[in-house]
């Protein structure tokens, strides 16, 4: 699978996971933004944290 395409699954995962308007956000703060919401993490504070 390329990037652009593992990307887009990325960015998928995460909009089911309820992290809203992640179009901008980098690989690593998706996987960091989705770890935080599986551990209990309100989506957006979630996405907050990650985009540090």
């Amino acid at each position: 699978m390329g990037d652009r395409a593992k990307l887009h699954e990325l960015r998928q995962q995460a909009h089911n996971a309820g992290i809203e308007g992640n179009s901008k956000m980098t690989e690593q703060q998706l996987r960091d933004a989705m770890r935080r919401v599986s551990k209990g993490e309100r989506p957006e504070m979630a996405k907050q944290e990650a985009r540090r």
